[in-house]
Formats: structure tokens, C-alpha cells, sequence
């Protein structure tokens, strides 16, 4: 592990104020956590058609243990009702939902469509009932189901052939994953998708959910075509036509499905993709002349040289979704594929991944710092931060100051939902953290499914502590 001191190493939130003061000194934490109902974490957020009923969220992630055809498998199952007894009021996207079989990014990921409708939407009347048991009433929780295509990352047949869809040819991804211009989508097909994510918004509204989120993130396809400057024709280019995939997909929901709600997860800028230097060290990828530090053209919402970021796009961007009439915009940065130090900070590797470059919590502190800039600039939009987890111990600390300081509306967890997922509600009760359930950015549950293997928290949950595939991730991990 690179020599970066450990959460658990600082023992007050004071001692903890001046680390974290050093990778931003904008940023702040509240010295103890306030229980419901003076928690600002336990306020009310008031959409335009829907009461949130607090300022946890549980972000969407990608899962690997659904049915051969898309429909929610016993571990879907298990996984999503631990996000409804969370305590958060607010399930950002659940899970990421492939659109079409070209789009899943594994054989086990979800897929919205007729064989996947009626089994979500008994989940989803189980979870609103567990929901309401645990907590009284359901009537503010607000469910939505993440539509995606992977893209440059899609393995709709086999874990283990990439079957990429990209939207434009990048210099350097192209050269990372092995894509070339034969992988490039023509605009009929592009077309074809948008028609995709409109029909299965429609299934979404069928099922129960309250809305859905495109998705705009992670290298994914629609991610893609934000950035997608050299691309010819009516979806890339100008910045008209790089939004055209959103803005047309949004548009058809609206005709399609009245009264459905759409909401989008944005990456608000991207970096250089980084792999691994000789001692495992994260460092950027560089082609001379073309992409290298200093000089990348290739990011949105970045600054040009790769490794900082210009929001200037992004605001422009965040306009248009407000034209449109959303209102929830959950945040994020850059990929998992190819910077993840950057998009979910972490004290350790993935086993196809780099040692950080950076103390991950100057990428949390990056993260939080971006999404206060947004909010100055768009009060009225709802806004969902992520990139918390690293925090671990000061989590709940941090998120209360930002919220409370109009830095964010909402909390958003992803990996420490699945080891501690009362987390939310043990800090709205007053009750201190279970220390033994906080997520320590072993990596496992990406790792896990990296190498072919349903996906959980093997670490820390003792249900998947005990399943067998933890021996396989074992021996994967050691190269076995």
C-alpha cells in the first residue's frame, strides 16, 4: 500500500480537520453527529412532485449476480433489500440496467425488459414494504432505476471477450481496452439505442419506479459522447450535437412515459486514463503529441492538461438538463476503468488496478470541492454527492457539514452500503458506528466480479465471507 496515513490512524475530528484541510481547505467536518430530528441529515428534501423524507442516498452499482436474461437474481434480492432497511430515503438508480443485451457490462448484469418487469416489480413492493416496517411509512422513499449501455466496456456474451461499442475513436482508451474504429457506433445505431432507453423507461414506469436515471457517467456510452469532440455527424462534434444522445433520449421519455420522473448521474469532469507504473503506482497513459499530461483535449469538464478540471462545460451542460425539466442530478468524476483513484478513492489496488497516486482523501476532497461549485452555480437543482466511502470513520461527519452548509442535498454511499448498510440508519438513531462493518477500500467487490464473480462485500459480510467463491477470490488475488 503507498504510504498514505490511515482514517483509523486519526483519532478526533480535529486531528482529522487538519489532514483534511490539507488536500482542501474549503472543506470542513461537524466534530460529532447529530441524531433525528435536529440532523440536517434527517431533513426533508421537497422535489417538485415527491418529499424525500432525508439526505442519505444509496448510489447505483453495477451488479454481477442477476439471471442469464437480465432478471434479478436471490442475490439481486438480498442486496437490494438491505438498501431499503439502509435508512436512506432516497435509491438512486438501485442498480445499473442495461438497455439491450449489446449494452450489459457482464453476463450477469440487469437488464430492463419483459422478462426482468414483473420480477422487479415485486422487489420493488417487497422493498417498500420492508421499508415501511422498519420505518413507519414508505411514502418518502424515492426508488428510480439507473438505464445505461456500457459502451467501450460492454461483455453482453462472455465475461471475458470485450465487445465494445464506442462512441467515438479515442487515442488512448482505443489503445488501453483494445478498440479500434470498427467499434465506432454508426448514427442509425445510435439511434436505435435512444429508442432502447425510451422503451425500457417505459418498463421502468411499469414496474413502479418513480424515475429513472440516464446515465452520463463512467466512460459509459452516453459518458462518451459528451466527449466526443471528434466525431463527424449529428452526434458529435459541437456541443449541440454531443448532448444530442441525452437530450433525445430525454425527450422521448417525456413522450413515452408522462409522469415518470428523470433524473441523470453526470460525470462533472474526467482526467487521463492511468495504469500502472513499475512499482504498481498509478501514473497517466501519454501518446506524445497527442495526449499526454498537459495536453488533453479529450476530457470533459476538464482543464486541458488531464489532471484538473474546468467546469465551464459541465455547467453548460447542467443548463440543458435544466431545460429539460430534471431536477436530481447525482454526481460523480471520471471512470472506474480508467482512473478510479480519481472516482472512488481507495487505500488499495483492484487486481487489474494501480496503487493511488494521491492520498485518496484529496480525491474525496476533489470530489465534495466540485460538487460545492455546482450547487453555487445551480441552487435549484437537487444534488447527490459521492466519493464519501474513503472517508470511512469522519464519513457521517463530513457529509453532515456538507449538507448542512449547502455544499450538497444529499449523502450518497456506494461500496459502504454493501458491507454496512445501516450505516444510515444507525446515524440518524444517535447509535455509534459498528466500526466492524466500515468499509475499508479493500477493493474485493470489484475485484470479485473482475475475475468472474458474483459481487459483495467478501471482506466484511459474513454471508459472503462464507460463500465459496471467497476461497476462488483468494486464490485470484494471489495470482493463483
Amino acid at each position: 500500500m503507498a504510504n498514505y496515513p490511515k482514517i483509523t490512524s486519526f483519532k478526533t475530528a480535529a486531528a482529522f480537520r487538519t489532514h483534511l484541510q490539507a488536500q482542501n481547505p474549503d472543506l470542513d467536518l461537524d466534530d460529532a453527529v447529530m441524531a433525528a430530528p435536529e440532523s440536517p441529515l434527517a431533513a426533508p428534501y421537497q422535489l417538485k412532485h415527491f418529499t424525500v423524507g432525508n439526505r442519505w442516498c444509496i448510489l447505483p452499482m453495477e451488479g454481477w449476480d442477476c439471471l442469464p436474461g437480465g432478471e434479478p437474481g436471490e442475490l439481486t434480492r438480498r442486496r437490494w433489500l438491505h438498501f431499503a432497511r439502509s435508512g436512506a430515503k432516497l435509491l438512486f438508480g438501485c442498480e445499473a440496467a442495461a438497455v439491450m443485451e449489446s449494452g450489459r457490462s457482464n453476463t450477469r448484469q440487469l437488464m430492463i425488459g419483459p422478462a426482468s418487469l414483473d420480477p422487479l416489480a415485486r422487489l420493488l413492493e417487497e422493498m417498500r414494504g420492508e421499508h415501511a416496517e422498519r420505518f413507519g411509512t414508505a411514502d418518502d422513499l424515492y426508488i428510480g432505476l439507473q438505464l445505461t449501455h456500457s459502451g467501450r466496456f460492454s461483455h453482453p456474451h462472455n465475461d471475458a471477450v470485450l465487445e465494445p461499442v464506442t462512441a467515438w475513436a479515442h487515442p488512448l482508451l482505443d489503445r488501453k481496452f483494445g478498440c479500434g474504429p470498427q467499434h465506432v457506433v454508426s448514427d442509425d445505431e445510435v439511434k436505435r439505442i435512444i429508442d432502447r432507453f425510451i422503451a425500457a423507461a417505459v418498463l421502468a414506469q411499469r414496474a413502479g419506479f418513480s424515475f429513472v436515471d440516464v446515465k452520463m457517467a463512467h466512460g459509459y456510452l452516453g459518458h462518451e459522447f459528451l466527449s466526443a469532440y471528434e466525431r463527424p455527424g449529428e452526434f458529435g462534434g459541437s456541443f449541440e450535437n454531443r448532448t444530442r444522445f441525452f437530450r433525445e433520449i430525454v425527450e422521448g421519455i417525456r413522450a413515452a412515459a408522462p409522469g415518470l420522473d428523470v433524473a441523470t448521474r453526470l460525470s462533472l469532469f474526467d482526467f487521463l486514463p492511468f495504469m500502472p507504473g513499475p512499482d504498481r503506482v498509478g501514473i497517466p497513459m501519454a501518446l506524445p503529441g497527442v495526449a499526454e499530461p498537459g495536453n488533453y483535449r479529450y476530457a470533459f469538464g476538464g482543464d486541458g492538461t488531464g489532471l484538473g478540471y474546468e467546469l465551464s462545460e459541465t455547467f453548460r451542460f447542467l443548463e440543458l438538463v435544466q431545460s429539460l425539466g430534471i431536477e436530481l442530478v447525482c454526481t460523480t468524476v471520471g471512470s472506474p476503468y480508467y482512473n478510479p483513484h480519481i472516482q472512488r478513492p481507495a487505500y488499495y489496488p483492484v487486481s487489474d488496478g494501480y496503487l493511488p497516486p494521491e492520498d485518496p482523501v484529496k480525491g474525496a476532497a476533489r470530489q465534495i470541492g466540485a460538487v460545492r461549485e455546482v450547487k453555487a452555480r445551480f441552487p435549484e437543482l437537487a444534488l447527490v454527492g459521492s466519493g464519501y466511502t474513503c472517508l470511512q470513520e469522519f464519513l457521517p461527519q463530513v457529509g453532515q457539514y456538507a449538507v448542512r452548509t449547502g455544499m450538497t442535498d444529499f449523502v450518497g454511499i456506494g461500496r459502504m452500503v454493501l458491507s454496512y448498510p445501516e450505516i444510515c440508519a444507525d446515524t440518524l438513531a444517535g447509535r455509534p458506528l459498528n466500526v466492524r462493518k466500515i468499509c475499508r477500500t479493500f477493493g474485493d467487490c470489484t475485484t470479485a466480479p473482475r475475475n468472474g464473480l458474483v459481487s459483495g462485500c467478501y471482506p466484511l459480510d459474513p454471508f459472503y465471507k462464507a460463500r465459496p467463491e471467497c476461497e476462488r477470490l483468494r486464490c485470484c488475488k494471489q495470482g493463483k
